[in-house]
C-alpha cells in the first residue's frame, strides 16, 4: 500500500502545468489563426450576399416575365410593371424620349461600358441612378433606398410619355379592370404577394429599366427588362428580351 502511495504521488509531482513562455505561444497561434480566418470568413458573407442578390434578381425577372405572358392574355399585348402600355419605356427623363436602341445603348453603358469606357454603374451613389427606377419603391417602409442615392421616379405616371387611353385608365377600366392604374413598384409587389424584396447590401436597392417595344403587326417587337442591385449594378444586373 504504501508502495503505491508513494507512486501516486510521485507521479502527481511529475505532472507539471504550462509556463508563462508556452502560454504565450498558445495565444500567439491564436491570434494568428483568428487573422487568417477572419478574411475568409468575410469573404464567405460576402460571397453568401452575392449568391442572394443574383438569386433574387433572378425572382424578378421570372415574375416579370409572367406578368408580361399574362398582361398580353388580357390587354391584347404584353408589358412589364410600370409600363403604361408596351411602346412606351421606364426609365428616368434623361432616356424617356430617346429610341429604343439609343435607350439600350445607355443603359449597356452604365452596366458593361460602351467599347471605349468602362461600365459606370458601380456604386449606389453614381448619377447614373436618375435614369433608373426602384422596384418597390424608393420609400418603402421594409427597404427604402440608401441616403445619397438618386433615383428615378417610381412610375411615368403624369410625364409626356403617360398613356391616357390604355387599359384601366379612363373608359377602359370598366373593359379591363385598374391594372395600368397602379404605379410600377405597386405592380412589383402584387407579383411578391404584397412582399417588399431587399438587397443583402446595405447601400443596396434593387432598380429597373424597360426599353420600349415597338412595331405592329408582323413587325412588332416586345420591350426589354434590365433590373440591377444599386450596390454595383455592373456585378448584380439581369435582363428579360420576352
Amino acid at each position: 500500500m504504501k508502495q503505491t502511495l508513494k507512486r501516486i504521488l510521485k507521479t502527481v509531482k511529475s505532472v507539471k502545468g504550462n509556463s508563462l513562455a508556452e502560454f504565450a505561444t498558445t495565444t500567439a497561434l491564436m491570434a494568428t489563426l483568428a487573422a487568417t480566418a477572419a478574411p475568409k470568413l468575410s469573404e464567405m458573407s460576402e460571397g453568401a450576399k452575392a449568391e442572394k442578390s443574383r438569386n433574387e434578381l433572378d425572382k424578378m425577372v421570372k415574375q416579370a416575365g409572367q406578368f408580361y405572358q399574362d398582361t398580353a392574355d388580357i390587354e391584347g399585348r404584353g408589358r412589364f410593371p410600370g409600363q403604361d402600355k408596351y411602346n412606351l419605356p421606364v426609365t428616368g427623363t434623361g432616356n424617356a424620349s430617346k429610341t429604343s436602341a439609343e435607350h439600350e445603348t445607355a443603359i449597356l453603358a452604365d452596366l458593361i461600358g460602351d467599347g471605349t469606357n468602362a461600365a459606370t454603374y458601380t456604386s449606389f451613389t453614381s448619377g447614373d441612378g436618375a435614369d433608373w427606377v426602384s422596384v418597390f419603391g424608393q420609400s418603402n417602409a421594409d427597404f427604402p433606398k440608401p441616403a445619397g442615392t438618386t433615383l428615378a421616379a417610381d412610375d411615368n405616371s403624369g410625364t409626356t410619355n403617360a398613356c391616357t387611353d390604355c387599359p384601366g385608365i379612363g373608359t377602359y377600366a370598366s373593359i379591363h379592370g385598374d391594372g395600368v392604374t397602379k404605379s410600377g413598384h405597386d405592380e412589383w409587389k402584387q407579383l411578391f404577394g404584397g412582399e417588399v424584396v431587399g438587397s443583402q447590401y446595405q447601400d443596396g436597392h434593387f432598380v429597373y429599366q424597360v426599353v420600349k417595344g415597338g412595331g405592329t403587326g408582323s413587325s412588332v417587337y416586345p420591350p426589354t427588362l434590365y433590373v440591377a442591385d444599386i450596390e454595383n449594378a455592373t456585378h448584380f444586373n439581369n435582363v428579360l428580351m420576352p
